[in-house]
């Protein structure tokens, strides 16, 4: 008999933060196991609420979101998107300059979609995002990586990244502020990319998804700001974080820059969106409220505020474990902290984080499923009360203490 197999397009296709080891912890809970989950950047389940304003007014407004809207998205949604821009002084964005999506995760693959050819390449930031690696690969593209630099507080090598642009190349994308890192991109530094999309007449992709989550003196520069009208940019950003509606699936992707040298791209994405109908009306609603509404991300990124004082607790305390070290992020909700291999035996970080997560029953990722080469680092959410982290990452040094493969 016939069996059946995936497409041969998902053979590179991967999505760690939600692959095999939380398969093994979901089994896990299924036993009866309470596991920790600090795998992924879910503010909800960690008592994170959106603004009840927000909420008030989606229900207000679900009668008239029972049909399709626009493939664009709804107006007012849009308007306030523009608006958005235009205080964050981004020139030149108009309304139909914007696509709303079911989150910015579905954009971000409509966009790959949209402009690769296969063998196209796209440099990417290692440690990156993996949904822009899996992305390329699903639309037959071949991902390159670039080096981002550990001892320049993360931000991007740009002579790697410069030398690793070919004929083939046809966008950079750009994480800021970066997850997994945390890094928060300095004004000279995306001059610096932005150079090298000028020269090479390439396509810049920002995912500036975690642009209003900002610790101590950090400043987000939009890249639509600084990549004027002679370079396309294609900017991403939701409502899944900042808002705290990860739920929702709310996001947008907003075209700005060299538009008149993007017609035919401009078309491929206008089809790809008429082609899913639209994203989810209902969550629409929410956008004009959030953005226009009181910035209650605010209250949690300032001194004294739960995500600045998690962010420094857990800092602190992944520090203090010896052979263990972390730069000190300055934006989302992540740290990123690096094993050192000569005090630690360890060469396969998948297996340590199940190792981590049988014994200890708490959940990490690896640092290779962010497309980092080495088996040196892991990523952690620190998005749990500071009692909670202070337990989890006490049972992480002592673990450590005894750990070798």
């Amino acid at each position: 008999m016939q069996r059946f197999y995936k497409s041969h397009k998902l053979d590179d296709v991967c999505y760690d933060i939600r692959g095999p080891v939380l398969e093994h912890a979901n089994r896990l809970e299924e036993e009866g196991h309470r596991i920790l989950k600090l795998n992924i950047g879910n503010p909800a389940p960690f008592g994170f609420d959106a603004p009840d304003e927000i909420i008030q007014d989606v229900i207000a407004n679900l009668r008239g979101a029972q049909g399709y809207c626009e493939s664009h998205g709804l107006f007012a949604a849009r308007k306030a998107i523009m608006q958005e821009c235009q205080q964050l002084r981004v020139p030149g964005v108009e309304i139909n300059d914007i696509f709303l999506g079911n989150g910015a995760s579905e954009l971000i693959v409509m966009s790959m979609q949209a402009l690769l050819n296969n063998g196209d390449e796209v440099l990417i930031p290692s440690p990156d995002y993996p949904l822009w690696t899996a992305a390329v690969n699903l639309a037959g593209g071949k991902p390159v990586h670039y080096v981002c630099d550990e001892q320049s507080d993360w931000f991007p090598d740009i002579d790697d990244i410069a030398a690793k642009i070919t004929p083939n190349t046809k966008g950079i994308v750009v994480i800021n502020p970066n997850n997994p890192t945390g890094a928060v991109y300095s004004q000279q530094v995306l001059e610096q990319i932005v150079e090298l999309a000028r020269a090479h007449n390439l396509i810049i992709f920002a995912d500036e998804i975690y642009s209003k989550i900002l610790y101590d003196d950090a400043t987000f520069v939009p890249m639509g700001r600084v990549a004027q009208e002679d370079v396309l940019c294609v900017s991403f950003n939701g409502l899944s974080k900042a808002y705290r509606l990860a739920g929702f699936r709310s996001g947008w992707m907003v075209i700005s820059g060299a538009k008149h040298r993007a017609r035919s791209y401009i078309e491929g994405l206008e089809m790809l969106s008429s082609m899913r109908l639209c994203a989810n009306v209902p969550a629409m609603y929410a956008i004009q409220t959030a953005l226009g509404g009181y910035q209650s991300i605010n209250e949690l990124i300032l001194p004294g505020g739960r995500l600045k004082e998690q962010r420094d607790i857990a800092w602190k305390l992944v520090n203090d474990i010896p052979g263990i070290s972390c730069v000190k992020p300055k934006g989302g909700l992540y740290l990123f902290p690096r094993i050192d291999l000569n005090m630690h035996k360890i060469h396969n970080d998948r297996q340590f984080v199940q190792d981590f997560l049988i014994q200890e029953k708490i959940l990490l990722v690896e640092g290779t499923s962010f497309n980092w080469a080495t088996p040196d680092h892991f990523r952690i959410v620190f998005l749990p009360r500071a009692d909670d982290l202070e337990k989890a990452l006490t049972r992480l040094g002592h673990f450590m203490e005894r750990y070798s493969q």
